[in-house]
């Protein structure tokens, strides 16, 4: 296999990355990323000169450069991390590049799939293009859900996902969409929850819950979804969607009381702070497709205070790994900031 990673840079993509590598010594990557504020090459700098390995910087949306790599680079696969996930900058930063990004630049990787008459196309999307579920309610996502996204960042995603079921109707393009649930583990980018409440609790600061702090999200490995998104290059079903899930719902309240147990530390570190506009209150994925192929997750809901801890041990470990990248990224997020400083607006954290 010669892969194309389109955002092999960012959190999940790189992980993703790492696992091929280790798992198969005979297939190739190549890295494709804008390295905008949240890729960053630290987190494949061990595997920068493994001559299996490859990085080639750019954007998604430019057909023409995607076509070039994937010509020049004999590419068989490909793999699509790439997307703004940030769901506060699309609410308070406007939506525009969100749109540009994971719906145009979805359906540019597409026409440079059909082109190149590439085997398989994975599009990593989220649950979140389903809307949300009340906390009473037991009912879970299932891949027939239909598509009802509330937030902006959701919305351009499930704009992704409509053009992957258009070509592949259309024009018979081998793409498969997943939707998974919330990701956790090594190289985050420290806005999003569990690394952003970790390095601000070590700091000595107090962590802002947003509003009653009983939001669900379904919390897995990110490894796990590493381990789903392997099985499925190899053996999902073009046309299909699957959605990946470890059955483990946790409330922002039970995550950031875990966190503060496994740092040490009391609720009054905890800090309440204004809900932010049209917050989804549940998510929950029902992953019984998958697991009908033969994947299931290393840190099931019994063992995802095993991975927490991990994975906080990781970042207390690699805490110039983090400065680095709030010192590259500090003036794209300050200008930020500033922006919404000036609209009266206050981003915390994305869950």
């Amino acid at each position: 296999m010669k892969l194309l990673v389109c955002g092999g840079a960012g959190f999940i993509g790189s992980n993703f990355i790492h696992y091929i590598l280790k798992k198969y010594p005979d297939y190739s990557v190549v890295n494709y990323d804008k390295l905008t504020y949240a890729g960053n090459l630290e987190n494949v700098v061990d595997v920068a000169k493994d001559p299996r390995y490859a990085f080639v910087e750019g954007d998604i949306t430019d057909l023409d450069h995607l076509d070039e790599v994937m010509k020049k680079h004999g590419i068989t696969h490909v793999i699509n991390f790439a997307a703004e996930t940030h769901v506060d900058r699309s609410i308070h930063g406007g939506a525009k590049e969100f749109v540009l990004t994971n719906t145009l630049g979805v359906q540019m990787i597409l026409d440079a799939v059909r082109l190149n008459k590439i085997v398989k196309f994975v599009n990593v999307s989220t649950d979140e293009v389903y809307g949300a579920l009340a906390l009473e309610d037991d009912r879970k996502f299932t891949e027939s859900t239909p598509i009802l996204p509330n937030m902006p960042y959701a919305a351009a995603k499930a704009g992704g996902d409509m053009m992957c079921n258009a070509y592949f109707v259309t024009h018979k393009v081998p793409v498969v969409v997943t939707h998974c649930s919330n990701n956790y583990g090594p190289y985050q980018f420290p806005e999003k929850l569990i690394p952003f409440f970790v390095f601000k609790l070590l700091k000595g600061e107090k962590v802002p819950v947003y509003g009653d702090g009983l939001n669900v999200r379904d919390w897995i490995h990110v490894t796990d979804h590493a381990s789903a998104l392997d099985l499925l290059l190899h053996e999902g079903v073009a046309g299909e969607i699957y959605n990946i899930g470890a059955d483990n719902e946790r409330s922002n309240m039970d995550i950031t009381k875990l966190i503060l147990k496994i740092i040490g530390l009391g609720d009054d570190r905890i800090e309440y702070v204004t809900d932010r506009p049209g917050h989804d209150r549940r998510y929950a994925v029902d992953a019984t497709k998958i697991m009908k192929l033969g994947w299931k997750p290393m840190y099931p809901r019994e063992k995802f205070e095993d991975g927490l801890r991990e994975t906080v041990k990781w970042y207390k470990e690699n805490t110039s790994w983090v400065e680095n990248i709030w010192n590259k990224k500090k003036k794209e997020m300050n200008s930020f900031q500033t922006k919404l400083s000036r609209s009266g607006k206050r981003m915390e954290s994305a869950t």
